[in-house]
């Protein structure tokens, strides 16, 4: 059975995005990212666990970046995936303009069409 939930609308996204966790720092690419989270391409050397939180800094350009503190919510082989947990004020503004009209919107979502998802895009 296929049942639908609502999430907030994951836009795509391939910015690079260093995440640190006490002396730990590795870069990687962002996968996509909503208002509240964001899954990346998990790095080789992944040695994180879920529920630790993360500082991610997110890469728009050359001249900006988004400082977000996350928490793991899972594992996936090929990818990681956060929740915010929390977004400096002054760093929200600069979220919701790179998120654009995804900030706002809700999509349908279920576990069959993630897994599609994950297979198409694998």
């Amino acid at each position: 059975m296929n049942i639908a939930h609502y999430r907030h609308a994951r836009m795509h996204s391939d910015s690079v995005v260093l995440l640190s966790h006490g002396a730990d720092s590795i870069a990687t690419n962002a996968v996509d990212m909503s208002a509240t989270g964001m899954s990346v391409v998990k790095p080789t050397r992944w040695t994180g666990q879920i529920g630790q939180i993360w500082a991610m800094d997110l890469l728009v350009d050359s001249a900006e970046h988004i400082h977000l503190d996350a928490t793991v919510v899972r594992l996936l082989d090929d990818r990681i995936c956060f929740a915010y947990v929390r977004i400096p004020e002054d760093r929200q503004v600069p979220l919701w303009d790179v998120l654009g009209g995804y900030a706002d919107r809700l999509e349908a979502w279920s576990v069959d069409n993630d897994i599609l998802q994950m297979a198409m895009a694998g």
